[in-house]
């Protein structure tokens, strides 16, 4: 079978014959084959097992045809490597045995090992490097994201704790900042020298944050990732999660391809506010998915429509596919997305040459 790189195309904001389309959670808990898998092993059991870990990560290639993988993990596993004692407890979320509370905490944290600790990740990638037929995509949580759990302790709607250490003691969140940055670009390179040929950086909570708030404490950061990794070939991306729509216009000097953008921003409004030089990736509202299929694949349309008025975009859902999402109606929207996108391309092609002659 031939490789498919429409997706790797489509970041670099290159010509596609159709929209590259993936999901984010694609393998996961909506898919009764992976909740099989979960009845015996946990998340983390699964991750430190390479080959159950790409068995999974492949399924929804298989069973959706989406034109990339994401590689089945989860964004705490590389802090286990720097001193934090975590676990994922069922229908909670990350649990942190000792949060972090004061600048001896943070002196604490070691440099990551990728290959001492996390060797079986970089196993797994290796796999998927030599089976799959699409570009896998790695990731890792962004410093904010990763801070707002070993701060909290746990998830949090408010993050008081988290700005609270970030308001008042502006010294040890900094310094957070930086050992939590160079945590990912550790990641990040070594996952790439694994095989991985994308990567991205998930800042799931940061919209939390005031804009102004973000440029002080939160951007620094993450410029200095994507900087650090410029030298990369690989697709870089940039998801700064839900609510995020007034942090975008802080994004225009970031070293990355792609921008994610949630469902509260249309992909016009989006690529206006992040300027022309990256490409875009999104934003189905993914609850759209409860919905008959004749109104998903309208919603589906208009996102295409706005999407491939410029070079660069890529079909995803604004955030993560949850567990009653069907997965026969993910099949029937891939194909959908293929399909109309291949047409709606076409047709605009035809018109430009029209329009030359």
């Amino acid at each position: 079978m031939s490789y498919n790189d429409r997706f790797i195309r489509a970041s670099r904001r290159e010509q596609v014959d159709r929209v590259p389309v993936w999901y984010m959670r694609q393998a996961g808990r909506y898919d009764p084959e992976y909740r099989k898998i979960k009845e015996k092993y946990s998340l983390l059991e699964i991750c430190s097992q390479p080959e159950l870990a790409a068995e999974v990560t492949m399924m929804p290639v298989r069973k959706l045809g989406v034109d990339a993988a994401i590689l089945y993990s989860d964004i705490m596993n590389p802090v286990a490597s720097i001193g934090i004692d975590f676990d994922i407890v069922p229908n909670v979320g990350p649990v942190i045995a000792n949060p972090i509370q004061s600048a001896a905490d943070v002196a604490k944290l070691r440099p990551i090992d990728v290959e001492g600790d996390l060797s079986h990740i970089l196993e797994t990638i290796r796999i998927l490097d030599r089976e799959l037929n699409v570009p896998l995509i790695t990731f890792a949580g962004a410093p904010f994201t990763i801070a707002s759990y070993l701060i909290e302790g746990r998830p949090s709607k408010s993050y008081i704790r988290t700005k609270t250490l970030m308001y008042s003691q502006p010294e040890i969140w900094h310094q957070l900042m930086y050992k939590l940055g160079d945590m990912v670009i550790a990641y990040a390179r070594a996952h790439m020298a694994a095989g991985g040929k994308a990567f991205q950086l998930f800042d799931s909570w940061v919209g939390a944050l005031a804009p102004h708030d973000f440029r002080q404490f939160v951007l620094p950061t993450i410029e200095r990732i994507f900087t650090e990794l410029s030298d990369l070939k690989q697709p870089k991306i940039y998801y700064p999660g839900v609510a995020s729509g007034e942090l975008l216009p802080t994004l225009g000097k970031l070293k990355t391809d792609v921008i994610g953008l949630d469902w509260r921003v249309s992909i016009t409004e989006g690529r206006r506010r992040v300027g022309s030089s990256y490409a875009v990736q999104g934003n189905l509202d993914p609850y759209v998915l409860t919905a008959p299929m004749d109104v998903i694949q309208s919603y589906a349309k208009q996102i295409i429509d706005e999407g491939i008025r410029q070079p660069g975009f890529i079909f995803n859902l604004g955030h993560g596919l949850f567990p009653e999402a069907s997965l026969d109606k993910l099949r029937e929207l891939t194909s959908y997305i293929h399909d109309y996108s291949a047409e709606a391309i076409a047709a605009a092609g035809e018109q430009k040459e029209a329009r030359h002659v």
